[in-house]
């Protein structure tokens, strides 16, 4: 494969700036590192609110220096590999996690990257004033025609997914990670909060395919939670937050022993209460896993937490390894994303495609630049 000697790239100069086109110098991967021609990078409604708000709104996780290329979620063909990585060669195809640690203190030692204090999402931001190394170590994201990412957060993808559902790997895998936390599977119940949008249809999605018996859905839309209750019409019970309490839903559909485990899926915006109420439906023991990050202090009642031996995790992203099974599982045929709708622009038109995700058909929409 030839390799020019430079690319496009879209980069941001300063905080909610337009992106510009601009042309860079091809990175070259390291010993350990692969180069991957970028076929498509997702862009979900949050990079908006990255790009423009984002200092404002938590000045303790950096974003990159600027000018930096962002895009989180790549997904491409490999170019070259560095000379030390020896199970993977120019053509596989690939998705690439972008979640970077340090690789050597010990949390990373023992396999629990997402604890590093230096992890960052290459392309994205950091989660700590240490991340401002990884960003040294891997500064480009994938809204550029190449990238360089190391090996070991290379997910080998099946030719029956294609590029544009493999870039949303990363958010479904955050719900894929969530379900494995509460040992989802055969005889469970589990509640998702916000099931129709970009994080909890990946919730119903593998929480299928893992063999849980019931998931009961909320939402606001009802439109969109009858789509969602049509995946799996026996399986799945979903219930507007207008229409009353979550908890009386929840307890409506188990009996009155509640839910095996609860998954929040309301992004910075959601009602607290909301995510309350998904709290009160757990049974005895259940597992009430975060990732949709509610903004703000939230109320909760610790003592009985304690009483009813019930656990609370927030939980961030997903594990290369985690990446892999999901792919493995489209790849066998248990997971099907033909439900996404992808939707494609050219990097040139990446300001237009991330002004207007707005408009979207909650979390069946995939909106992907293609570079």
């Amino acid at each position: 494969m030839t390799i020019p000697q430079t690319m496009i790239a879209a980069r941001m100069h300063t905080v909610g700036g337009e992106l510009r086109l601009e042309t860079l110098e091809t990175p070259r991967p390291g010993d350990m590192d692969v180069l991957v021609r970028v076929k498509a990078c997702g862009i979900v409604p949050n990079l908006g609110n990255i790009l423009a708000n984002w200092t404002t709104w938590f000045p303790h996780m950096p974003l990159p220096p600027l000018p930096a290329v962002f895009g989180l979620d790549p997904a491409g063909e490999v170019a070259a590999v560095g000379r030390q990585v020896h199970g993977l060669k120019p053509g596989d195809r690939v998705y690439v996690n972008p979640g970077r640690s340090c690789g050597s203190c010990r949390h990373c030692r023992r396999g629990d990257t997402i604890s590093c204090k230096h992890y960052a999402f290459q392309g994205y931001f950091g989660f700590s004033e240490h991340a401002m190394q990884t960003f040294a170590d891997y500064p480009g994201g994938g809204l550029s025609e190449y990238m360089v990412a190391p090996a070991s957060a290379i997910v080998k993808i099946p030719d029956n997914m294609d590029y544009g559902q493999a870039a949303r790997l990363g958010y479904l895998g955050t719900a894929y990670s969530a379900l494995k936390k509460v040992n989802a599977g055969p005889g469970d119940t589990t509640l998702v909060n916000g099931i129709s949008g970009t994080l909890g249809i990946g919730a119903a999605i593998f929480g299928l395919a893992m063999g849980v018996n019931k998931i009961l859905g909320t939402g606001r839309d009802k439109k969109l939670l009858e789509e969602i209750k049509a995946l799996a019409p026996n399986r799945i019970e979903v219930f507007s937050i207008t229409d009353g309490s979550v908890a009386d839903f929840a307890m409506k559909h188990t009996d009155g022993e509640g839910v095996d485990a609860f998954l929040d899926c309301l992004g910075p915006g959601g009602l607290h209460e909301t995510f309350r109420q998904g709290l009160l439906s757990l049974r005895r023991g259940g597992i009430a896993v975060d990732i949709g990050a509610i903004a703000g202090p939230v109320e909760i009642d610790v003592h009985r937490l304690m009483d009813r031996n019930q656990r609370l995790y927030g939980s961030a992203w997903l594990t290369t390894a985690e990446g892999q099974e999901m792919a493995d599982m489209v790849g066998s045929g248990v997971v099907d994303l033909s439900l996404l709708e992808t939707q494609s622009y050219p990097l040139a038109d990446v300001n237009s495609a991330i002004s207007g995700i707005a408009q979207r058909h909650g979390g069946f929409s995939n909106y992907v630049i293609c570079p």
